[in-house]
């Protein structure tokens, strides 16, 4: 019984201790180390669906902790986050091996704290990971300083110790030791058989793939179809398949479809660049309830057209982009709500800025984003929640840069074809591709130095550019743009 009460009152102190007190930055990095690990892209590389979904969480969480760090912010909207948690093994003592090579599960949470404790506490939990360390974050960075210079201060001994004792120096031992990275020959070398076999298994649904996408968009008079996440060829086929049973039974419900594009993706609706968005995990009912909304969808896209030109009007003609590459796959009205939100703060602001002034310049709305930023490519990156004199000054600070940053986007474009067609011509490979986060200057980086290589194992491959080594499960082989 008194053991009972003892833990009882142990666990109402450790809620006392962690809500009276705040994190730091440092502490709500070092508290979310099992889960950063638990879920980092990089250990997701032959899973790029699940690897895609939390490279965009984890940019969207980073966004709302830095705004958490903010002084004086105070306006959050929730915010729902998915991530697929890497499993562990339960009898695995090793941390590094203490996840299992391939299960993981899917996690999905809504963030609405408004300090740095509560923000960890919840993602922890929502993971199902422990909490018992953050109660010792708080006496670790209060005896950080004392410790770092008295307690745990190594014994720095003379080299001189060593060569009389016969004790192996640990700093020498250190910089003898051999440091093996990983190079794009000795990748190939290990990888290219694993490749090669995948790619061959995969060659008649590469061809099934391609006639259905034909058949549909031809029948369904599409302008394109594509898919958001990098599944698999069987599982695009499917998916195609399944869309078309849909036309099959249901043709009256895809007549508002013509010049279209359709996206497969995580969701159902129309996106904010006005595709028809198929969830993959929805059935055919939901499908069609999208199709019939058609109509719906389409005036509500005529009134976003008619607020960016308001907004383009009220900050001195610049133009309001939505770029599907750049930002996170927004519904259509989830774009419009940003929109408007935005448009009224502006209607509030009365910015003073002349007409037409900044025509041919352009910009985009970001809510994950405190501060403006200025792209590469000459666009403006802005926050919902950016204060309008911010705003002002800073497209004016930067305009002249953006005109010669949009002039450069284009001479970088063609440079980044003509490379791209060049590498493909020159190692015969059947397809040469980048993932969304490789800007068009890596790519250019790395096509120029794939270009002064001989390389024999890339001849009919899929090559894809990318941040980390991969053989993808249809036998493409992705390769780190800054490869060594």
């Amino acid at each position: 019984f008194y053991y009972i009460i003892r833990l009882c009152l142990e666990k109402i102190l450790l809620q006392c201790i962690l809500q009276s007190r705040t994190l730091s930055g440092a502490d709500a990095i070092n508290a979310l180390r099992p889960f950063y690990f638990a879920v980092h892209p990089d250990f997701f590389g032959q899973h790029p669906k699940e690897r895609e979904v939390n490279e965009n969480s984890l940019k969207r969480l980073n966004g709302y902790l830095e705004n958490l760090q903010k002084p004086g912010f105070h306006s959050f909207k929730p915010t729902q986050l998915t991530f697929y948690v890497r499993e562990r093994e339960p009898n695995s003592s090793n941390v590094q091996e203490s996840f299992s090579a391939s299960g993981f599960r899917a996690v999905s949470f809504t963030l609405h704290t408004r300090d740095l404790l509560s923000t960890v506490l919840d993602i922890l939990n929502s993971c199902s990971l422990s909490t018992e360390h953050i109660q010792s974050l708080n006496m670790s960075s209060q005896s950080h300083k004392e410790a770092k210079s008295t307690v745990n201060r190594p014994i720095k001994w003379d080299k001189t110790y060593y060569s009389f004792t016969g004790f192996k120096d640990p700093d020498e031992e250190l910089e003898q030791a051999p440091r093996v990275e990983t190079t794009l020959i000795s990748w190939l070398d290990d990888n290219e058989a694993s490749a090669v076999k995948k790619l061959k298994k995969s060659l008649p649904l590469r061809k099934e793939l391609e006639r259905l996408k034909f058949d549909l968009s031809h029948q369904l008079q599409l302008s394109d179809i594509r898919w958001q996440r990098s599944w698999g060829i069987a599982h695009r086929c499917s998916q195609l398949h399944s869309l078309g049973r849909l036309v099959q039974q249901r043709p009256e419900v895809l007549k508002n479809v013509k010049g279209r594009t359709v996206v497969f993706t995580d969701r159902s609706g129309m996106s904010a660049a006005g595709h028809i968005m198929l969830g993959t995990m929805d059935v055919h009912h939901h499908w069609t309830k999208i199709f019939e909304r058609l109509p719906n969808y389409y005036k509500l896209q005529k009134r976003l057209m008619l607020l960016e030109d308001r907004i383009s009007q009220l900050l001195g003609g610049i133009q309001v982009i939505y770029i599907e590459e750049l930002q996170p796959l927004l519904t259509l009205e989830e774009y419009y709500e940003t929109l408007d939100s935005f448009y009224n703060k502006l209607c509030d602001s009365r910015l003073p800025f002349h007409p037409r002034s900044l025509r041919g310049l352009q910009m985009i709305l970001e809510s994950d984003r405190y501060s403006p930023s200025l792209h590469e490519f000459g666009h403006f990156m802005i926050p919902t929640v950016c204060d309008p004199a911010t705003l002002q000054w800073f497209i004016f600070a930067k305009a002249q840069e953006a005109r010669e940053n949009l002039k450069r986007k284009e001479k970088m474009m063609i440079t980044e074809k003509e490379l791209m067609d060049t590498s493909t011509e020159k190692f015969s490979l059947d397809r040469l591709y980048k993932e969304p986060g490789v800007s068009s200057a890596q790519m250019i980086d790395c096509c120029k130095r794939l270009l002064e290589e001989s390389l024999p194992y890339l001849h009919g491959m899929h090559l894809c550019i990318s941040h980390f080594y991969s053989v993808l499960q249809d036998g493409d082989l992705c390769i780190p743009w800054n490869w060594k």
